[in-house]
């Protein structure tokens, strides 16, 4: 019989083979990529348990585990003031399945204050997925003052340049750059009294040993209600829900005086537009719950509309720039 050479046919079926693994392989791609999460995930919470972030981050865990039908395991890494945690994440395998719950507003200003000691950088190595809560902050003052608004308070400082006293919860607290912010947009001269905590902070603001300060809401509603303090004006767009008497800074002569406690969802930079996409979805249909709102509202936080997690970008850029602005201007160190 006469020989029949064969390698052309082997040739030809070695490329069909591999077409078809091809094909199957970008058919399979979707659907893998379809899959995610197809294990649980973890969300880190950058500070010890009992906290603003914890309390959020923890509801918010619980709903998104929900949304994802995966399991959203919670871990507390508290230290640096929150850096460890933040540090943990930005080094994580990004994926997708290592979310950090960021205290926005700390984050950003600690981006700043101790960018020379801190080992990841917020901007480059982590990415914003969405903004999800914010925690108002107010004006108050001891009732022994004759300040009933935030203008007679401004006119006071003017009147009284360096002598009127405020308290923070720290050198880089959140409540101690509003104030910053506030000297800077009217121009007014106060004395800065650092505490190791709002605890200590309100104790002596209520006892008359400091004079004003710009508090969280949470922590200062209860001595609004006793009388204890009196409350000025919030620092958000609008009035809020839980003093609805008590007028915006902007209704207040600062228009451009828009402060909160911001709280986000940040994953590791480098993960996968897709994966990012599928996390914020996610988080806006849980923002949009009434029980997740009456969740947060509990703990003092208002939900945050849903918006991208460019937007998420944005904002939290926004932040940074304030922030670091602040600090400059006012020679902020964090001793």
């Amino acid at each position: 019989m006469p020989h029949r050479n064969h390698a052309p046919r082997r040739r030809l079926l070695a490329v069909f083979c591999t077409l078809g693994l091809a094909i199957g392989a970008a058919a399979l791609a979707p659907a893998a990529r379809a899959a995610y999460p197809d294990r649980p995930l973890k969300l880190i919470i950058p500070y010890p348990p009992g906290g603003a972030t914890d309390v959020v981050g923890r509801v918010i865990a619980m709903k998104l585990g929900e949304e994802l039908k995966q399991q959203v395991v919670v871990e507390n890494r508290g230290g640096a003031g929150g850096n460890l945690g933040a540090d943990a994440v930005a080094r994580a395998e990004p994926d997708g399945y290592t979310l950090l719950m960021g205290a926005i507003t700390s984050h950003s200003i600690m981006a700043t204050l101790e960018k020379k000691t801190i080992s990841y950088d917020l901007m480059r190595d982590l990415t914003p997925v969405a903004t999800i809560a914010a925690v108002p902050l107010v004006f108050v003052v001891n009732p022994k003052l004759p300040i009933h608004n935030l203008k007679e308070l401004i006119a006071y400082a003017k009147a009284n340049p360096g002598k009127l006293t405020y308290a923070s919860s720290g050198a880089g607290a959140p409540q101690r750059m509003a104030a910053e912010l506030f000297k800077r947009q009217t121009g007014v001269d106060m004395l800065h009294v650092p505490y190791r905590g709002s605890g200590p902070a309100m104790t002596d603001l209520v006892g008359g040993q400091v004079l004003t300060m710009v508090e969280t809401v949470p922590a200062s509603l209860p001595f609004i209600k006793s009388g204890q303090l009196r409350a000025l004006a919030v620092t958000m767009p609008e009035r809020i829900s839980m003093l609805p008497d008590t007028p915006t800074a902007a209704e207040e002569g600062l228009p451009n005086f828009n402060v909160a406690s911001m709280f986000g969802v940040l994953v590791p930079a480098r993960t996968p537009k897709p994966v990012v996409d599928r996390l914020n979805a996610a988080l806006a249909n849980i923002l949009v719950m009434p029980d997740t709102k009456e969740k947060l509202l509990q703990q003092g936080a208002y939900a945050v509309a849903p918006a991208s997690a460019d937007d998420a970008r944005k904002r939290l850029q926004a932040e940074v720039d304030q922030w670091a602005q602040v600090i400059q201007d006012a020679r902020i160190t964090v001793d």
